[in-house]
């Protein structure tokens, strides 16, 4: 298999990972979908320095997560911030409207989160452990568990007095 085929496996069987990452960090669905090209990108230069050290999905994580903080950094700096677009959820079968809208009032929530926060939100409910959170974003796994306790009760206060 050539480098670009591997490439292009590892890509389609973790788009999950990228797609996550993109809808919490962009307000538009043009803005997610340069954001994804970026992170393709970005993986694409950083995949011949891969060594396998840690899973395929961490190395991934970590490479998507500092290119949307990257980018929104330099997004502030242009100083030129839109309104939230809705949350566009895929449709299922078992298509479920109380569970979407409680899941786009959460995205809105962690929205409002510092970028640092959206991260490890993120990496919870992908159902990272906290020994790899904080592989993924060089933290302690003391430092996670800490920041994570504080962030959940954070969102719950928000959605609370919101909700």
């Amino acid at each position: 298999m050539s480098k670009e085929e591997e490439f292009t496996r590892i890509i389609k069987e973790n788009e999950g990972v990228i797609f996550k990452i993109t809808t919490v960090y962009t307000d538009q669905s043009e803005d997610q979908q340069d954001l994804y090209q970026e992170i393709v990108y970005q993986l694409w230069k950083a995949y011949d320095s891969f060594r396998g050290d840690a899973k395929v999905s961490t190395w991934m994580y970590r490479v998507a997560l500092n290119t949307a903080i990257t980018r929104l950094k330099k997004e502030k700096r242009k100083g030129n911030r839109v309104g939230i677009d809705q949350i566009v959820l895929k449709q299922t079968e078992n298509y479920n409207t109380e569970f979407e809208e409680k899941l786009k009032i959460l995205y809105a929530h962690i929205k409002m989160l510092s970028d640092i926060e959206k991260g490890l939100i993120l990496l919870l409910l992908e159902g990272k452990k906290y020994e790899e959170i904080a592989l993924i974003t060089g933290l302690t796994p003391t430092n996670v568990g800490t920041r994570i306790s504080r962030i959940k009760q954070k969102l719950k206060t928000q959605i609370v007095k919101n909700g």
